[in-house]
């Protein structure tokens, strides 16, 4: 297990779950995915959530040790049971998901361990789904203020269904210094927020403007990334690939840019790694495909060119 103290430190918090098909389940959650990309990427990638006390914690937990994850703050909760996404298929190409409510990581407690672990932090990442209820919410937020002044704390915005609300959106913003999203979700939040979304380099200058944040990344798949930071601009063209599996794709494209950000690249070459690595997570099966001799590579590749 990747337990190197003089490795950065990358958390992953917020929900893991099953995605369930049928007689089928698979592990889900983004903080889950960027915490294992971040290990393989040279980071001590750590998971911040809960589970229920039932089988399909005890699975999940095992299935975490299997990715040499430490599950040192997964939290156990005797109430309730481990979150689940039921995922249907009457139409095969517009698959509807059910999240279902009222589940372990909607519960998350801060306590005196989780203080400590996030003042160790280098980095952060969070999103909105595991905020929707007040307690989980409110847990994130103190784990956030209990950062250090230095660690990166990274928004991937991450929209899921109706799970999402304007003052649960701004305070995120506010607490972050990156903020990611993709196309869609600038849609979105265009709306919500009145700002336009017409075009991206001036929506992600009044972000930076209106909220604080020292860098917004937003994501077109194909289309690569543009990034504004530093009073910049930088349009990252995207990497034509075969995709076998996009799931993971954007949590592996989050990971690899907190990685090479704590190596202190600049925001243009982290970018592209970025787009890079999540473009070769996608070419795989799975959200978590064993790809660490890859990313090294490709590492030496972009910072050598």
């Amino acid at each position: 297990m990747n337990n190197s103290a003089s490795l950065p430190l990358v958390i992953g918090l917020g929900e893991l779950l099953w995605d369930c098909f049928g007689d089928d389940r698979r592990p889900g959650g983004a903080p889950a995915n960027v915490a294992f990309q971040a290990n393989q990427l040279g980071c001590r990638g750590t998971v911040v959530t809960r589970v229920g006390q039932d089988d399909l914690g005890r699975e999940l937990l095992d299935f975490l040790k299997q990715q040499q994850l430490a599950t040192d703050y997964v939290q156990v909760d005797e109430n309730y049971p481990t979150g689940t996404v039921t995922v249907e298929f009457s139409d095969a190409n517009d698959p509807q998901y059910t999240i279902h409510e009222q589940v372990a990581w909607d519960h998350l407690e801060f306590n005196d361990r989780l203080a400590t672990l996030m003042g160790e932090a280098q980095a952060v990442c969070f999103g909105t789904l595991a905020q929707r209820e007040a307690a989980s919410r409110e847990a994130i937020h103190q784990c956030l203020a209990a950062t250090g002044e230095d660690c990166l704390v990274v928004y991937d915005i991450n929209l899921r269904q109706k799970y999402y609300d304007r003052d649960w959106i701004e305070r995120s913003l506010k607490a972050a210094r990156v903020v990611k999203l993709n196309q869609d979700e600038v849609q979105v939040l265009s709306e919500l927020l009145s700002v336009d979304g017409s075009d991206l380099p001036r929506f992600a200058k009044q972000l930076q403007t209106d909220y604080g944040v020292e860098a917004v990344c937003i994501t077109r798949g194909s289309g690569g990334c543009l990034i504004y930071a530093e009073s910049q601009s930088y349009d990252i063209p995207g990497t034509p690939v075969e995709v076998a599996d996009a799931v993971g794709a954007g949590d592996a494209f989050t990971a690899a840019l907190i990685s090479r950000r704590l190596l202190g690249w600049p925001w243009d070459r982290a970018a592209l790694f970025a787009n890079r690595v999540g473009g070769l997570v996608a070419s795989k099966s799975g959200a978590m495909p064993v790809l660490r001799d890859e990313f090294e590579q490709l590492s030496q590749e972009i910072k050598n060119s």
